[in-house]
């Protein structure tokens, strides 16, 4: 890959190509519960400072976090029934950017309306599945995608962040490579405990494109291609996510070098707790490094994030040497290259924007093992299910990442039955 183009698909500011394709999308930036808690929060998204906030109307915004006014910081806002207003002068601008209220100009010469001629950069926000969503590019915008998980009833949600110090894009690729798994997942994995066994290989990969992304197969010694690993695969989900059936992974592009990564994870609680609803969907930040400033490596993600910012703030694809088993990785690449050069061209929405609200009611995707997180069943039955399948089912604690606060694993065991609900302690 030529410097330039590595460029064009690590570069996500207003007016850069890749930048200008990912504003088509919405993105998951914080969790509805964080914002309701915290009233105002600091948000950097593709490269802009950002505040998001919730008015006491209950509405959402997310507006420039510099006061065009002076350029004071909203994020020193004041809370008010429909809007933010800043904490230096007390101009006040709705969620859509319009300035509402300028208390001293209003006096001083109330006819000129100067407040009608003012307004911040704001960008439209909408609720789903507990996250808040944020598009940035021109209008009309597409919708939010109802992905099919987000429609399952009587399942536990969680919202997971880490703050990852390097380019989205390497991370998303990461999403179309079924082969680290064996090596990082597993036979690394193996080394770090000291068990120093290898897992089984890698016979045959196959790669597909599909609506919604691409999808991965694959067969290993262990396996045959009568397995969900090669009739369903694994899906890298466009733009910049990886969807495995109970959870979806955004790589929600911070700037040119820091990544957001959200994952939204479903548990499906035993039959006996049915019907589940869920009022709050609590979040928390996992760390990326320990106490000493060591990378962890203990988790499925975590390991992901070291491989991710082991190749560089920004990956130098100049240098790389691509195999057989980077086919998919490619295929992506040659994807977001059409794509960019779709939007450039203005010929119409790029890949996998949705704007048909009847379709949009329940957007299907590839899943393996569906009956896991559909089915009813009782915790014994859904863990010897797990077991057969090697999933981590109904675990007492999270598997994926490392840092699950204690409150809300106290949470998902009340929800999932291991402990009583005026339980105090985990287990």
């Amino acid at each position: 890959m030529r410097a330039e183009q590595n460029q064009r698909f690590t570069q996500v500011g207003p007016g850069t190509p890749m930048g200008e394709l990912l504003r088509r999308y919405w993105h998951p930036f914080a969790a509805v519960a964080e914002v309701d808690e915290l009233g105002v929060k600091p948000v950097r998204l593709l490269g802009e400072n950002l505040v998001a906030f919730k008015s006491k109307n209950g509405s959402y915004g997310l507006i420039d976090r510099q006061c065009p006014h002076r350029r004071a910081d909203m994020l020193n806002g004041i809370i008010e029934d429909d809007g933010l207003r800043c904490s230096y002068h007390g101009w006040c601008f709705a969620s859509s950017g319009q300035c509402l209220e300028q208390p001293f100009e209003d006096i001083a010469n109330p006819k000129a309306r100067f407040k009608d001629k003012i307004r911040t950069k704001a960008y439209p926000v909408e609720v789903k599945a507990g996250m808040l969503w944020a598009y940035m590019g021109p209008q009309p915008a597409p919708l939010v995608p109802n992905w099919e998980p987000f429609t399952w009833a009587n399942g536990f949600q969680q919202i997971v962040f880490a703050d990852v110090p390097c380019n989205w894009f390497q991370c998303q690729e990461n999403s179309c490579d079924p082969v680290h798994f064996e090596w990082m997942h597993r036979n690394w994995t193996s080394v770090l405990k000291g068990d120093g066994s290898y897992g089984p290989t890698h016979l045959e990969l196959a790669f597909e494109e599909f609506e919604f992304g691409h999808i991965y197969k694959r067969v290993r010694e262990d396996t045959d291609k009568d397995n969900p690993h090669w009739t369903v695969g694994a899906t890298a989900l466009w733009p910049n996510a990886f969807f495995l059936g109970d959870h979806i992974e955004w790589r929600v592009p911070i700037d040119d070098e820091n990544t957001l990564s959200v994952t939204w994870m479903f548990h499906r609680v035993p039959a006996d707790r049915e019907p589940f609803v869920q009022k709050r969907i609590p979040y928390w930040t996992g760390p990326v490094k320990d106490a000493y400033g060591e990378w962890i490596t203990s988790h499925v993600m975590n390991q992901d994030i070291v491989a991710w910012v082991g190749q560089g703030t920004i990956a130098d694809r100049t240098q790389e040497h691509l195999g057989k088993s980077d086919w998919g990785i490619v295929m992506m690449r040659r994807a977001f290259e059409a794509d960019m050069k779709r939007v450039e061209a203005g010929e119409g929405d790029p890949k996998a924007v949705i704007r048909d609200a009847e379709f949009n009611r329940c957007v299907e995707l590839p899943i393996k093992h569906k009956e896991l997180f559909t089915a009813s069943m009782t915790l014994e039955e859904s863990r010897r299910l797990g077991d057969t399948l090697q999933y981590r089912i109904n675990r007492p604690d999270y598997q994926h990442q490392v840092g699950q606060p204690e409150a809300v694993k106290r949470e998902y065991q009340i929800a999932m039955g291991m402990i009583p609900e005026d339980a105090t302690e985990t287990i």
